[in-house]
């Protein structure tokens, strides 16, 4: 197997997912709204737990990250709302990484209900590789090779 060369398919736009991450979550009851659904702006907060759980996963958590200079403000984000969940509905969530750029992650998500499968949100956000004075940034070597390994790791 070749290894990854996300600089080769940034140039040719390609968009291959390098790790992904899965895991459940329960709406809260301050997640919803008098419609008996969750609220509106509770997707981009379940967005970031899912990144943040994805990096612990990789065995770096964002703190690390930030030790090690390296930040990821938010530059887009997305949101499609395909279904309903209410209080206290068990949801998975899956967020799958992937280059946006030479100085930018993707981060698309699919959350569905835990049971049946059906969908409640899909959606993406792209950060931007910045440094601790906000400059951009490419990734580092070692952040490219440990998300270029994650797959691989993962048995795909």
């Amino acid at each position: 197997m070749e290894p990854k060369d996300p600089v080769g398919r940034l140039a040719q736009g390609a968009d291959e997912e390098l790790w992904r991450h899965t895991q459940q979550l329960r709406v809260r009851y301050s997640e919803t709204d008098q419609m008996g659904t969750f609220y509106n702006s509770r997707p981009l907060e379940w967005f970031e737990c899912g990144r943040s759980e994805g990096f612990r996963a990789l065995g770096v958590p964002y703190a690390l990250l930030e030790e090690r200079g390296l930040y990821f403000p938010l530059v887009e984000a997305r949101v499609e709302y395909q279904g309903r969940a209410r209080y206290d509905d068990l949801l998975e969530m899956t967020s799958y990484f992937s280059w946006a750029g030479r100085a930018r992650l993707r981060c698309r998500v699919e959350i569905v209900h835990a049971g049946s499968r059906k969908p409640v949100v899909v959606g993406h956000t792209i950060h931007a590789f910045t440094d601790r004075d906000g400059r951009a940034t490419r990734p580092p070597d070692w952040f490219r090779q440990l998300l270029e390994g994650a797959l691989a790791s993962q048995g795909d």
